[in-house]
């Protein structure tokens, strides 16, 4: 790989009515903490670029200056207010590919072909989004990653490296949560160094779940250039018209109860009729349900309608979904993956029922009781009804 191929960090923005989704500054935080500490390590120069589309959004590039932006690429046309997946792939391909702005970045001539890394936010628009860019680019793509860094590996492959150890250079190291929750899983996005099938595969990209980050402290006294790209959009782009928009929240509004009940693979030994159980504690509690990760995966066959209605990343509490803050916190089979502690951490009181008293939720807990929930549900359900105690929304 020659070293100007590939170069700087790309963040994708995202906006919503006209102003940044949470996420993208945190992306922002976290590409300015990497490539400063990339530059230290490698004795190099190379920049955080923020990518935003829209239209009427001048302001908002001052803000990702503020924020950690060297650069902000800006594209700007009627037709990029609304998202449409097509125009936007097609848009930050460009982007993502066009020498004159690298030239800008890096004030230097070069043999830039793509950035080095690319950011995507992982919500609905940026986990659609992410992908297909990366098949325009023709790279790899990590989703729902937690965790970023950036380190030369050494490496030995039957079919990347003939067997070989190789040094992979300024890779990014993309973590993320197992299936299990306990484990981490490690995504790299490398190029092919066996001679009969070299290829390089470029940008090392990788979408980040939302709230993970914390962003920068905003700097007024911060210097960034933007770039206005002009954005080419013909015809045969337009074949998908924005007629009508409406945006729908989700159902599942956590931050409306002051009770979260949630559950996990617990359930498995009756999963109808438990699922039923914690229906019936949750209202007793006027509270919210939520899942663990693993029951978005519908792991259990039930009754379309719940699991329509629970099995659903929606209600998934941790890295891969929602943090909350609830003032009682309720954890019904749930075994304490870290992936999942990280979201409910911050409740105020918790309350964890699981039969393995050696479960990592126990530490995680202000009481644990030990048993299996469907003795445990009907009894405290009991008691609420008897106290009267419901937690006001």
């Amino acid at each position: 790989m020659t070293e100007g191929n590939y170069q700087h960090l790309y963040v994708i923005m995202e906006v919503e009515d006209g102003k940044l989704v949470p996420v993208s500054l945190e992306m922002l935080g976290e590409a300015r903490r990497l490539v400063d500490s990339f530059n230290r390590k490698y004795n190099l120069d190379e920049k955080v670029v923020a990518v935003l589309l829209g239209y009427e959004l001048n302001d908002i590039s001052q803000t990702l200056i503020e924020h950690g932006a060297d650069f902000v690429v800006y594209a700007e046309h009627p037709e990029l207010m609304v998202y449409r997946n097509n125009i936007y792939t097609k848009v930050i391909g460009q982007i993502a590919q066009d020498k004159n702005i690298a030239k800008i970045i890096s004030s230097e001539d070069s043999n830039f072909k793509k950035p080095r890394y690319m950011f995507f936010g992982a919500d609905n628009i940026g986990r659609h989004l992410s992908s297909t860019v990366l098949v325009e680019l023709e790279s790899g793509l990590a989703s729902d990653i937690n965790k970023l860094e950036i380190n030369d590996i050494k490496l030995t492959h039957q079919h990347k490296t003939d067997g070989k150890e190789v040094t992979y250079e300024k890779t990014l190291e993309m973590y993320r949560p197992d299936f299990s929750g306990f484990l981490w899983t490690t995504i790299l996005c490398l190029d092919n160094k066996n001679h009969s099938i070299e290829r390089e595969y470029h940008p090392q990209s990788c979408s980040i779940i939302p709230g993970v980050f914390e962003p920068i402290e905003p700097d007024k006294k911060r210097k960034g250039q933007v770039i206005e790209y002009t954005t080419k959009i013909d015809q045969n782009d337009l074949k998908v018209k924005v007629l009508n928009r409406q945006v729908i929240k989700s159902e599942v509004d956590f931050d409306r109860y002051r009770a979260v009940v949630s559950f996990g693979r617990g359930i498995k030994d009756a999963p109808e009729e438990n699922i039923r159980l914690i229906e019936e504690l949750a209202k007793s509690l006027n509270a919210e349900i939520g899942v663990s990760l693993p029951i978005s995966k519908k792991p259990f066959s039930i009754n379309q309608n719940l699991s329509a209605k629970y099995m659903i990343l929606e209600r998934v509490i941790g890295t891969s979904g929602r943090k909350i803050s609830p003032m009682l916190y309720v954890a019904i089979g749930i075994s304490g993956a870290m992936q999942h502690v990280a979201g409910m951490k911050d409740s105020e009181f918790v309350v964890a029922v699981n039969p393995d008293e050696n479960s990592p939720i126990k530490d995680e807990c202000d009481i644990f009781i030990k048993g299996r929930m469907e003795d445990v549900i009907p009894k405290l359900v009991e008691e609420i009804k008897k106290q009267s105690f419901v937690i006001q929304a």
